[in-house]
This record gives structure tokens, sequence and C-alpha cells, in this order.
């Protein structure tokens, strides 16, 4: 064996790379993200607000890409149990029951992220799906649930389109947050839970007493 090959062949020794700060480097990116959109961010800005040096987060992430997709994929991990569901025994019940402050907070914050890589996604099959996975179908999964449940003791016809009352909600919000730029409350949710979902699977509407 040459000296070459004598020095390829031993191991490379090295400090083990420490990925505690993973998490909290992660929602920073989303948060920058969220502000800035995907071709306003820079791994500077992470770094910076992350107290982190610039040089570990490429090592950790090659690329701004794959820093933002790894951050979307982790927002998956925070979404609600399917069985730790709200259930009041009816389906405006339920729907009122996942309207929680925490829970609308979180929902404006994955619109803006949405918008934050609509410039992306098109030319990342990857980040699509991605996005599909962590910031559409966690809240699809929520509703299909209640529906189901719905049509499963009666309280709805069975003949409803499911996956379209799914996409209400969602459609709203994300109008009234990214096209008008206005917040979403309790007054607004309930409302168009009263005055459209619940009249789109064919149940009157509960009057303002209700709310």
């Amino acid at each position: 064996m040459t000296q070459i090959e004598d020095v390829e062949a031993k191991p490379r020794l090295g400090r083990k790379r420490d990925h505690t700060r993973d998490p909290e480097i992660l929602e920073v990116a989303l948060d920058v993200l969220a502000e800035t959109g995907y071709d306003g961010m820079t791994i500077d800005m992470v770094a910076t607000r992350a107290k982190a040096g610039k040089a570990t987060l490429y090592r950790r992430w090659p690329s701004k890409a794959d820093l933002v997709l790894d951050a979307v994929v982790c927002m998956k991990s925070r979404d609600i149990d399917l069985d730790a569901l709200p259930d009041t025994g009816t389906l405006r019940g339920d729907l009122v029951a996942m309207i929680k402050t925490p829970t609308i907070r979180e929902s404006e914050r994955k619109l803006k992220v949405m918008a934050g890589i609509a410039s992306m996604i098109a030319r990342s099959p990857e980040l699509a799906a991605a996005a599909q996975n962590a910031l559409v179908e966690p809240r699809a999964s929520i509703s299909r649930t209640f529906f189901r449940r719905a049509i499963e003791r009666g309280e709805i016809s069975a003949d409803v389109d499911v996956e379209q009352l799914c996409m209400i909600s969602p459609a709203m919000v994300a109008y009234r947050v990214l096209m008008l730029g206005k917040p979403v409350d309790r007054e607004f949710l309930v409302s168009m839970i009263d005055k459209i979902i619940l009249p789109a699977a064919g149940l009157p509407g509960a009057g303002p007493a209700a709310a």
C-alpha cells in the first residue's frame, strides 16, 4: 500500500456534529420564511436570528432549499392527534370546539409559510409534496373526521362531498389572511361555520346566540 493510500484508508477524525439545536434553527427558519418569503430569505438571516454560525447551518443544510424543505417537513410533527379530537355529538359542536387561540395563530403562520414558498413549489415537486403533507393535509384530516362522524350518526347525508367541504375553511381563511390582510378571529370562524359550512353540508346554520 502506498503512503497516499494508507492516509486515505485511515478514518477521518473530528468533532461529532451537534444536532440538538436543529429544532430551534428550523423554527427560526419558518419565522423568517413567513416574514420574507423564499426569495427574500437568506441563510444569514436565519443564522443571525438563531444566534448560530452561518458555517454551522451550511454544514447541516448545504443550501437554502435544503433548510426550507427540512423546516416544512418538521412542521408535521406538531399536528393534532386525530384520536384526541373533541367529540361533542354534533358537527357544529366539533367544528366550534376546534377554534382555539393557539390553533388560530398556528393556522395563520402555516398560511404565511405556504405563501412564502409559493414561488419555489412550482420548481420543486419534493417541496410541494412536503407542503401538502405538513400544511394542508393535517387540517383536512381533522375536517374529514368530523364530517364522517356526522355521516355515521345520520346528521348529514352520506352523499355530501366530504373533500369539497374540507376545502371551504382553508380557502376562506387563506383569502382573508393573504389577500385581505385581515386577522382570523373566533367571530369570523364561527360565522363561517354557521353561514357557509353547515348549509353546504345540508344543515341549518345556527344563530348568533349559539356562538
